[in-house]
């Protein structure tokens, strides 16, 4: 159902009446815009309704998605079943898993508390989690992917994949694999403490010196969880309820972990089939936040105010720290990057189970794109690419986390 565009703040396709001014508060610089005419809000609906249903709305899309200008919503639309079998309809507020758009609510937690003294980016994990066995990895190195640290979605889920290559009828060479059982331990729950217990006990080889290259790895940020935990002395799911989400008004926002999973609401597969409470379903900080397209939102408008962090670590944040490989894409602390010499875009996909997640910021244009699916469908990275109805390059990529 296609619902009505609400009204906010904005820049808009052009003239004077669209240039922003600012203000000045706590030493940040704040951008405050008119809001949108009823003319230029029909016309972003009309550039893009039919490349949303291009890509998406008439392609088997279960989810939510939401674009605004400045805070504006100018299209918003949701389709399918937050549940198959009870035939719910999804809405506004129905929550999603946002997977690893998690992380962008992670890394500005640990920079919030940076900024109140609490955590030094700069300071070897060890400071924080005294029994972490590897040497020379900075907190930074974990916001920034840079640690070396072997991945424990890969070493603790209770299986592997083998992969092989063989012939097919052809004569030609195919790769095909088939999933091995790790134990009869495979599907006992998961946390956090117990992924800092297995690098302790197991000490999996590091797969680079740190700071040598970026490697996306959720280990990482599960880690960076738990340093909350440490300074704050409060769980990590209580800490962003009292200091992120309930300030800002996330109403519908929460982190899922091991208490919540009498209520675990199920993604599902291409064909329908529910995934159920897995291994690793309840580590959070490098995913596990429920959410919806509107609280997203707020979310991104409360980082164009600096109501979290403040402008110049925001800035930081959006720094491309690796730069080993010419190339558009990057990552930041917590925001993987599309980089251009005058322009940086910051975003994240997310990925788990049946839910895939896309959350993009278009600040020069100060444009956003939000779409959350709760069945598997990878066209919704392509949504990135309604990016070019504004000013910013089109980022095509399909990056799953």
């Amino acid at each position: 159902m296609l619902l009505p565009f609400l009204s906010i703040l904005l820049i808009s396709c052009g003239g004077d009446n669209n240039t922003p001014t600012e203000k000045k508060a706590k030493h940040d610089t704040i951008v405050v815009y008119k809001p949108l005419t009823a003319i230029q809000k029909e016309n972003y609906v009309q550039q893009i309704t039919p490349i949303y249903n291009s890509l998406l709305g008439n392609s088997g899309f279960n989810g939510g998605i939401l674009i605004a200008k400045n805070g504006d919503i100018v299209f918003e639309d949701y389709k399918g079943y937050i549940n198959y079998k009870t035939k719910e309809l999804i809405t506004a507020n129905s929550q999603f898993h946002i997977a690893s758009v998690s992380k962008t609510f992670t890394a500005m937690a640990v920079l919030k508390l940076m900024e109140e003294g609490k955590i030094d980016i700069e300071a070897d994990v060890k400071t924080y989690l005294p029994t972490f066995p590897y040497r020379n990895i900075t907190v930074k190195n974990l916001l920034s992917h840079r640690s070396g640290l072997p991945n424990y979605v890969h070493l603790m889920e209770g299986t592997i994949v083998e992969v092989t290559r063989t012939k097919n009828k052809k004569g030609k060479w195919i790769k095909t694999s088939r999933v091995i059982s790790r134990g009869s331990d495979s599907k006992k729950l998961v946390t956090n403490d117990a992924v800092l217990k297995f690098l302790v006990e197991k000490y999996p080889v590091a797969e680079a010196l740190p700071n040598k290259r970026f490697k996306y790895c959720n280990t990482n940020f599960a880690l960076l969880a738990l340093i909350v935990e440490k300074v704050t002395g409060i769980d990590f799911p209580t800490y962003m309820q009292q200091n992120i989400f309930d300030p800002l008004g996330m109403k519908n926002t929460y982190v899922f972990s091991i208490k919540d999973t009498a209520k675990y609401t199920p993604s599902y597969k291409g064909n329908f089939v529910p995934y159920g409470i897995e291994k690793l379903d309840c580590v959070y900080g490098d995913k596990n936040i429920y959410s919806t397209p509107r609280d997203i939102l707020i979310w991104d408008q409360a980082l164009y105010a600096n109501k979290v962090v403040s402008a110049q670590t925001l800035q930081m944040a959006y720094t491309p720290y690796s730069n080993e490989k010419a190339g558009t894409h990057n990552y930041g602390l917590g925001w993987r990057l599309f980089t251009f010499p005058n322009y940086t875009l910051p975003y994240h996909n997310g990925w788990w189970h049946g839910n895939n997640a896309v959350f993009t910021r278009l600040v020069k244009d100060s444009a956003t794109i939000i779409v959350l699916g709760n069945t598997y469908n990878p066209r919704i990275y392509k949504a990135k690419e309604l990016a070019a109805i504004f000013s910013a390059p089109m980022d095509s990529s399909h990056v799953e986390e």
